[in-house]
């Protein structure tokens, strides 16, 4: 029995952590933006505070594992990301603690909206660009700060990882390229995630035995994802699109279910 004293069905707590680990594998980021859906409409968790705060613990376990990865290959710059997750962890308290304030049916209504944008930004395939670095001046402290603050803020009131935004938000700021960009966000990720958890926790807002399942099953799910990667490799493009496709039918499904959720509060 979780925190929040609910039993929920283990094969679907276990099977839904297996698909975000599974799609995190396959497609290397994303797979996140699914785990608040699938901790509502799946599992059946009532409130959406709850999924949220539930899902931020679970995106956080995977962004700590996949970064583990990363950083063994190199990739990693590690002073910007600890200055990066240091400024955005007092970002992502304040953007959860006013996603707590917030109706649950709205919060997720503007969830829904995320993921459209997080639909379109994967239909873009990603690209190795060659940048070249930038000084470590006040001009790039400031934006590396201001970038931070915003990235925090948003994945704290969502609940989400934010990579989509941190990305290009670490290659803006610091002039860095893509691969270093993916690795150095990935302690972001899992700092924001950990802060908007342990916030939401502070609210009794966390099931931390459902988290538990969740992330069992996205450890057992990446493991399939990451070796099935490898033989997929060269349709990657044709996967990305297929996923935004779900995303897509996800936010749709989301946005009509809480519709009237701005004009009836």
């Amino acid at each position: 029995m979780g925190r929040t004293g609910v039993n929920y069905p283990i094969v679907s707590a276990v099977g839904s952590g297996g698909l975000v680990g599974f799609m995190l594998g396959l497609l290397g980021g994303g797979g996140s933006i699914l785990a608040t859906p699938l901790l509502l409409y799946v599992v059946g968790v009532a409130q959406p505070h709850i999924a949220i705060g539930t899902g931020a613990l679970a995106v956080s376990a995977n962004a700590f594992a996949n970064f583990a990865s990363h950083a063994i290959k190199g990739h990693v710059w590690w002073r910007c990301a600890a200055v990066f997750s240091a400024l955005g962890i007092a970002g992502a308290v304040g953007g959860s603690s006013l996603g707590k304030a917030i109706d649950g049916d709205r919060l997720i209504f503007f969830f829904g909206i995320v993921m459209v944008v997080v639909g379109a930004l994967m239909l873009k395939p990603r690209k190795a660009v060659a940048v070249d670095g930038r000084p470590v001046d006040l001009r790039m402290c400031l934006a590396t700060a201001a970038v931070a603050l915003a990235a925090g803020a948003a994945s704290g009131f969502f609940g989400i990882g934010g990579g989509f935004l941190i990305v290009p938000g670490l290659m803006l700021a610091t002039g860095m390229p893509m691969i270093n960009a993916i690795g150095t966000s990935l302690l972001s990720v899992g700092a924001f995630g950990l802060a908007t958890a342990l916030n939401y926790a502070s609210s009794g807002l966390v099931d931390w035995w459902l988290a538990a399942e969740f992330i069992g099953g996205g450890i057992v799910g990446g493991v399939f994802g990451m070796l099935l990667a490898t033989r997929l490799s060269a349709y990657k493009n044709i996967l990305n699109r297929l996923f935004a496709a779900l995303i897509f039918v996800v936010s749709a499904y989301i946005l009509h279910r809480n519709r009237g959720t701005l004009v009836s509060g």
